[in-house]
């Protein structure tokens, strides 16, 4: 029951309301008797400042950002950690004493969702898809891996930018053909672009999944649906599949952890999630 003693929490995001974290925090905070609460706030970007403001002068615990505020925010606060400095984007605020720190669960959580499934990508070579703020979260852990990466987005400006930031092989066209020699060579794929997200679940990415190795792997990090059209192919013909819940989970756990100073619940966490998606 929410009292006077309640500890606020949340996610930022413009939009918000689809968003699986509160279902997952508050499933958390219950099961381990925590007088927390966990809230979406839909924060258009000409108000963010105004919304830090307000963590500061309301004394909020921790939020989470989404798009489109994980860069912008970074102004806005007294410091950051090194995956956040390094990725140039935040999305979780923690308080350390009283210093307002960004931090990047994402790349932690991201490596935690391969090693669960199986997969340790040190020194492989992986294809991205993408070159936005998940990409950007990827592609550091990857490398930090070793990990020979090569990157394929339909702004090739953007791509060419965050190959030069993290040392990428190479820049590619999001194009079935333009792929094809590099998918051939590939040990795993990962998709951080929305192709496949619902509402436009009928749509993939173009990737080459026939030219790909029977050894490689291929994460989605698309969670509505779980199993996307990518991760469909890549099952027809054999190959290890992982899909976004797993990160979703694993980034959620390390910003429950970074508020509370308590273990996080993840098979909790992970069955709300679930259980949101299916709307049950």
């Amino acid at each position: 029951m929410i009292d006077a003693h309640t500890v606020l929490t949340g996610v930022l995001g413009y939009p918000v309301r689809h968003s699986l974290s509160p279902a997952m925090h508050n499933a958390a905070f219950r099961a381990l008797g925590l007088n927390w609460v966990y809230l979406a706030f839909e924060v258009a970007p000409d108000r963010l400042a105004q919304a830090i403001a307000g963590m500061r002068g309301l004394g909020i615990r921790g939020l989470n950002l989404t798009i489109p505020h994980k860069e912008a925010v970074i102004p806005l606060l007294d410091g950051l950690t090194d995956a956040a400095r390094h990725i140039r984007a935040v999305n979780t605020l923690f308080w350390d004493s009283e210093r307002l720190i960004g931090d990047n669960t994402d790349t932690e959580g991201f490596l935690r969702a391969l090693y669960e499934s199986g997969v340790n990508p040190a020194g492989q070579t992986v294809l991205v898809l993408g070159a936005g703020g998940a990409a950007r979260a990827v592609v550091y852990a990857l490398r930090q891996q070793g990990c020979t990466v090569w990157l394929a987005n339909r702004s090739q400006e953007r791509a060419q930018a965050l190959a030069d930031a993290f040392g990428c092989a190479g820049v590619l066209p999001l194009e079935r053909d333009a792929l094809a020699e590099c998918a051939a060579h590939a040990d795993g794929v990962v998709n951080c672009t929305s192709l496949g997200m619902e509402p436009h679940a009928d749509t993939m990415p173009p990737v080459p999944v026939d030219a790909l190795p029977a050894s490689a792997w291929v994460c989605d990090l698309v969670y509505r649906p779980l199993q996307t059209r990518l991760l469909q192919a890549a099952a027809a013909r054999g190959l290890k599949t992982i899909d976004g819940l797993g990160m979703l989970v694993h980034q959620g756990a390390l910003a429950f952890e970074r508020w509370t100073g308590s273990p996080a619940p993840v098979a909790i966490l992970a069955q709300a999630a679930r259980a949101q998606i299916s709307g049950q």
